[in-house]
């Protein structure tokens, strides 16, 4: 039996021990800092679409990249096909159509991926996709204006920093709800009798607005950022005319 004199000194010798042992513990633990996005991947999909199986099969494994926001915008353009796709937004089809213009190619179809806001390749072809992101970040390892999250006292602060690789000095900032995954069985259309995956389904857009260059800052609610999504994605994108153009910057919240 050890003594009771005995008993605290040992404690207080291996006090120090434990307390380094929990620091050590504590700096493993610790979440890694997500590295600047290289780019952003937009996947234009559809339930009613044979050929997108494999297209989002892989975005979902490009959305484990760290350096990449990847995100799936479902269109209701093939539900005459015999199935209504249940995540389709009219706002995605569109999105997707004013890209074709702002190209001036018209080129529409799924699956279709957008690298960067101004390339697009075959959503399953993954060497066309990372040569896109070589092509249009131009040896930069990141795009070229960081976007820093904070939130606090449920409101999300955005701020815009420029870097020395900016080139374009106007843009807009969006936020997006999204869904990091969504499971849909599919009873009918070219599809039927699959279930299928989507990684990162966005769930909306919201415009908060205007980049004129130079550090700045947006709030927008976190309720609204977030929405009954998982998280959320902000994107500061060229435009002109209201067509959308380059990617300039990106973040994504925690939760995706």
């Amino acid at each position: 039996m050890f003594h009771g004199s005995t008993m605290v000194s040992r404690l207080k010798s291996s006090r120090p021990k434990f307390v380094l042992a929990a620091l050590g513990l504590a700096v493993l633990i610790q979440p890694a800092l997500a590295d600047p996005p290289r780019a952003v991947i937009e996947l234009f999909t559809s339930q009613g679409c044979s050929s997108c199986p494999p297209a989002d099969a892989l975005l979902a494994d490009l959305a484990r990249q760290s350096d990449i926001v990847a995100l799936s915008f479902p269109v209701d353009y093939w539900d005459y096909l015999g199935w209504k796709d249940t995540l389709a937004q009219p706002i995605f089809t569109a999105r997707q159509k004013a890209y074709a213009e702002s190209r001036s190619d018209r080129q529409v179809y799924t699956p279709q991926i957008i690298v960067n806001g101004m390339k697009h390749c075959i959503g399953s072809d993954r060497a066309r996709i990372e040569k896109s992101i070589q092509t249009t970040t131009e040896g930069r390892m990141a795009l070229p204006v960081e976007i820093a999250l904070k939130e606090q006292n449920g409101t999300v602060t955005i701020t815009v920093e420029e870097t020395s690789h900016t080139k374009q000095r106007r843009g807009e900032v969006w936020v997006l709800p999204v869904m990091r995954t969504q499971t849909v069985p599919i009873g009918r259309g070219e599809n039927r009798g699959k279930t299928v995956t989507y990684a990162n389904v966005v769930r909306g857009m919201k415009n908060v607005g205007q980049w004129k260059g130079g550090p700045a800052h947006f709030e927008i609610p976190l309720k609204s950022a977030r929405g009954e999504a998982d998280g959320y994605v902000v994107l500061l994108q060229a435009a002109e005319d209201s067509k959308p153009g380059a990617i300039l910057g990106a973040a994504k919240s925690s939760g995706l």
